[in-house]
């Protein structure tokens, strides 16, 4: 059980458990707008929006790139963040990113022969790489 103003939170995806500790505040993008969550927050589950995810602890910030998935807050200050992918943003490599989102364009743009469903994973696929390039791009100017 978590102290009484701290929130036990997790973030997960697929490949990993990428974020797990007890936390002080949280703030997420969501598809309703950006949510900081803290100790004691009304339950709720909520739709993510590919962005930054600011996690807050001891006075530190840990920043992540988030795609789409789920935020769950239980009514025992417990958050769990469940994302198709997540990264920390000393972790992002910009090249690769320019690249997926590069690709991405260009398939879009060959719109022959693409179906809704190419069309909403090219787009969701743009719409991930530019969260993380973006949030690669703050933290490293915040950084030096």
């Amino acid at each position: 059980m978590p102290k009484s103003k701290s929130i036990k939170f997790k973030v997960v995806t697929l490949e990993r458990v990428t974020y797990q500790d007890e936390i002080d505040q949280l703030t997420v993008p969501t598809e309703a707008g950006e949510i900081t969550v803290l100790a004691r927050h009304t339950p709720l589950v909520s739709i993510l929006k590919p962005g930054e995810l600011r996690i807050k602890k001891d006075g530190q910030t840990v920043v992540l790139a988030i795609s789409t998935g789920f935020l769950e807050i239980r009514k025992n200050s417990e958050v769990y963040v469940l994302a198709d992918s997540a990264d920390r943003a000393e972790e992002i490599d910009i090249e690769a990113s320019k690249q997926a989102r590069a690709r991405a364009e260009e398939l879009l743009k060959e719109k022959q022969n693409r179906t809704d469903i190419d069309f909403a994973k090219l787009q969701a696929i743009i719409n991930r790489e530019t969260a993380k390039l973006k949030i690669a791009n703050k933290y490293r100017k915040m950084r030096s």
